[in-house]
């Protein structure tokens, strides 16, 4: 279940004004949470149903003198995204003078992930025993993280990484499926069939990388690296 941490964003407005004796009827209201939990939501995609979001605000500008403000709307600049080290935007609709400020923010998405249990040295082959589920922010990164350990059992480590690494595909090298040259199964896939035959590769098959095959009727055809000596084309 999702859950929002979200501290009261109000005191960083506070201190970054004069407080003055009028300001009583005027202060500022706090910021509305449930926006800002929406504002997580909708910025942080395919979020998995276990996800907890923590959401830390950091300081405005010290130098900023703001009036006081009845209602503060949070929103997500353009071209940000609610994941990791960010801003959210703030803006008075309701006060004497209307203003916009960014706010620097730090979002957490705790979840449960693959890491390395021991220190893994650059080029080593990655075997059951060192990988294990545990919670971890994988918004500490932009990458993806892994949720299945059988899917990087068997995979060679890019570079060294500490204990406790939530793994991503770039610390994985590619995987090469053939080599040019190589005859390969190419299949046809689509909507309630699929259909297959023998192909010469023309290119090394990398994974996650297209590749060009010739058919036994000399037709060129492109399509994705699958497996050991597989290339699939989907319609």
């Amino acid at each position: 279940m999702l859950a929002i941490a979200l501290p009261l964003l109000t005191l960083a407005l506070a201190l970054a004004r004069p407080v003055q004796a009028s300001d009583t009827s005027t202060a500022p209201s706090p910021i509305p949470l449930q926006q800002l939990m929406e504002l997580a939501r909708g910025g942080a995609s395919a979020l998995p149903a276990d996800a907890r979001i923590e959401i830390e605000p950091g300081q405005l500008d010290a130098r900023l003198k703001l009036a006081p403000c009845r209602r503060i709307e949070p929103y997500l600049p353009t071209g940000s995204t609610a994941w990791g080290r960010t801003r959210v935007g703030l803006r008075c609709t309701d006060g004497p003078v209307n203003w916009n400020v960014f706010l620097p923010v730090t979002v957490r998405v705790w979840s449960p992930a693959v890491v390395n249990t021991g220190p893994l040295q650059a080029g080593a082959e990655i075997r059951a025993e060192d990988l294990q589920i545990r919670e971890v922010d994988i918004a500490s990164a932009a990458a993806p993280v892994f949720r299945d350990p059988q899917l990087l059992v068997g995979r060679l480590v890019t570079a060294t990484l500490p204990p406790g690494t939530p793994l991503r595909p770039h610390h994985l090298r590619t995987r090469q499926w053939f080599a040019a040259g190589e005859t390969i199964t190419l299949v046809y896939v689509g909507e309630g069939f699929s259909a297959s035959t023998e192909a010469l590769a023309l290119s090394n098959g990398l994974d996650g990388q297209a590749v060009r095959v010739r058919t036994p009727s000399g037709k060129i055809v492109t399509g994705r690296p699958t497996g050991e000596r597989r290339v699939e084309v989907r319609s």
